[in-house]
């Protein structure tokens, strides 16, 4: 495989691949984004590249194009790109990296004869510092020359490619949103519900962080349900009850938000789910004066 790559979007996503394969021996071609500045400071940080402002010829110069633009505007690259010649298309690998999308978002590359698919790396990136991506799962779906170009690159940044049917993306990012996006508005949340009690923040970071360390740990060493404290798992109703009637003072998505876990939590780590549910039911609606 030639080893070139070319980068539309040189966002969080973009930098990090582009940096972490440059240093692996990549040949980094055009680097675009929406204005000259970014795009220079983004080829800064990956240590190579050509910037760019807009589309150009030269990003067909790579043996592979790497699409790390918003969701919501892949579509309309794809078909700025397919717009140039079609000669410059042809046998190229072009991969996005949207969790949510597949390749039929590039259908109009594809038409062009160009190999389209995706690579999606199941971690979380910040814009300050570089996430570890070693270990990490990297989900690949596409044509067959895309997919076997998509696992040689997650192999290489130490990953772990796993092969994804095109339907099932938006449920497989959906997983990772309920961790990494929903997981970490919980941990505030309770952040706030300890800070209005009196704690600083400080203090309810203290609190809270090797809570849920040790929860990720017990999880990953002894399974679900072995690892599952709380009332809920205890069969507690009636304290249930009364943090449903504590969280009554705060916003109400706190309360929702409650309610929501422990049956989600039930239904999912309880060995007789059904005759708990009716329980817990009936703990949060005397709670909440009948709405659950």
């Amino acid at each position: 495989m030639k080893r070139s790559l070319s980068i539309v979007g040189a966002g969080r996503v973009g930098r990090t691949l582009g940096k972490r394969l440059h240093r692996l021996g990549w040949r980094i071609g055009a680097v675009v984004t929406r204005s000259a500045a970014t795009s220079r400071i983004a080829v800064q940080q990956i240590g190579a590249g050509k910037p760019h402002s807009r589309l150009v010829p030269g990003i067909f110069d790579s043996s592979v194009i790497l699409l790390a633009t918003p969701d919501g505007a892949l579509s309309g690259v794809a078909g700025a790109l397919a717009k140039f010649d079609e000669m410059k298309l042809r046998g190229k690998i072009v991969l996005h990296t949207s969790g949510a999308l597949d390749r039929t978002v590039l259908t109009p590359l594809a038409r062009r004869g160009a190999s389209t698919g995706s690579l999606h790396p199941m971690q979380t990136f910040t814009g300050r510092g570089a996430p570890k991506l070693e270990k990490v799962l990297f989900a690949v779906e596409g044509d067959r020359s895309a997919a076997v170009v998509a696992r040689s690159i997650a192999r290489s940044l130490g990953g772990v490619p796993v092969t994804i049917n095109s339907k099932n993306k938006p449920a497989y990012h959906a997983a990772g949103a309920l961790v990494a996006g929903h997981g970490l508005g919980l941990i505030e949340a309770a952040t706030q519900v300890l800070m209005k009690l009196g704690f600083s923040r400080r203090d309810a970071v203290r609190a809270l962080l090797p809570l849920m360390r040790q929860m990720l740990d017990n999880f990953e060493q002894l399974g679900p349900r072995e690892s599952w404290t709380g009332p809920v798992s205890r069969g507690d109703f009636a304290t249930v009850a009364k943090h449903t009637k504590a969280l009554r003072s705060y916003p109400s998505e706190f309360n929702e938000a409650h309610a929501a876990l422990a049956l989600l939590a039930n239904r999912v780590l309880s060995k007789n789910s059904g005759v708990a549910s009716k329980q817990l039911k009936r703990a949060l609606r005397k709670s909440t004066g009948g709405k659950s």
